[in-house]
């Protein structure tokens, strides 16, 4: 398993992320715990979580209940010092803290919550889940409205407040490093020069939905992690598992995302699956697992990419990360970009 920077910090990570957003609601403790023993085992040290987890369904009933259970396992393991822990705090609107935005007192609050769940004195990566002001991000791009968003000046003043109180935190010794999620090319622009400037940590990561599917990154993030040194997270590199194959011919396997959530978070529509059985077709006319090949088409990305994986099960979890240190072939890859050049964003 390859080891990779985030941005220009010194935290060192496996190029593939563990995700945890089902554990507690679609999964149980046992089930997370046995992902994070096997992933451990094979070289993932790199977990993902976020205060407002689990998912399907998200609740208020239920923020905070996956960090417990990454915290239990690291209480039960001692294995704190082997993992590189990334958390997250709720933008405005979620179903954590009625809805409140991102502020400075919030994150001080927030990240204390957390290390109390995770049982831990320090996170690693400190991360925002969406901006105050809203993103195209989540099926929102067709309603997208940059100019109903606040004033630039009431922006940026936000984001310094943030980058202040996170650089309290990082004196204190409770965060290392900082990173966005659903961030757009400007909003990452607007923390960089702000760090810059001395407010604050500079941003490591951005973690966006990223996948052979769902390409918007390829354009001015693309450019702007490989000149900013900003790392992408890749979440969601199964599309939520339609490029799994498990729902083509319309099937519907019981126990599967799609099951517990129907719309795949709005991802699911008759083109998707016929452009995802497309990615399939390619995979198993060359030998290739589906997933296999999914996972291995992030780590080969022109820019600093690794992907977020998760399953409902450490058979599903290892599909992917059999794609460390798989190359894909030149046929592969000529393959993949006729589709996405005939069939491009399906969702």
């Amino acid at each position: 398993m390859r080891k990779v920077k985030l941005g220009r910090t010194d935290i060192e990570v496996s190029e593939i992320c563990l995700g945890s957003m089902t554990w507690g609601s679609q999964d149980s403790e046992e089930n997370g715990h046995a992902q994070l023993d096997y992933a451990l085992e094979r070289g993932v040290d790199f977990i993902d979580t976020a205060e407002m987890y689990p998912v399907n369904p998200v609740s208020k009933d239920t923020v905070g209940r996956t960090e417990e259970i990454i915290g239990n396992w690291l209480a039960r393991t001692g294995k704190r010092q082997d993992v590189i822990l990334a958390t997250k705090i709720t933008g405005e609107g979620g179903a954590a803290r009625e809805g409140a935005a991102i502020t400075g007192p919030a994150i001080r609050a927030c990240v204390e919550d957390s290390l109390r769940r995770l049982q831990s004195d320090y996170i690693d990566l400190y991360q925002f889940h969406w901006p105050n002001r809203g993103s195209y991000h989540f099926r929102k791009t067709w309603s997208f409205a940059p100019d109903r968003q606040p004033a630039k000046s009431g922006i940026r003043a936000n984001m310094v407040e943030c980058l202040e109180t996170l650089g309290a935190l990082v004196r204190e010794g409770k965060l290392r490093a900082f990173g966005l999620s659903n961030e757009s090319a400007w909003g990452t622009a607007q923390f960089l020069e702000l760090a810059e400037a001395g407010h604050g940590p500079r941003v490591a990561s951005i973690q966006n939905e990223y996948s052979l599917m769902c390409r918007y990154y390829d354009l001015d993030l693309a450019e702007l992690g490989v000149q900013e040194d900003v790392t992408l997270l890749a979440y969601s590199p199964l599309a939520a598992g339609i490029l799994s194959g498990q729902y083509s011919g319309g099937a519907v396997p019981a126990g599967s995302r799609m099951a517990a959530n129907g719309n795949l978070g709005g991802r699911a529509n008759p083109r998707a699956f016929e452009i995802a059985d497309l990615y399939v077709r390619i995979a198993r006319d060359h030998g290739l697992d589906p997933i296999t090949m999914a996972i291995a088409f992030t780590l080969d990305r022109p820019f600093p990419c690794l992907p977020i994986i998760g399953g409902r099960s450490v058979a599903q979890i290892g599909a992917s990360i059999d794609a460390a240190g798989l190359v894909l072939s030149a046929d592969v890859k000529e393959a993949i970009a006729k589709v996405h050049h005939d069939h491009p964003m399906p969702f």
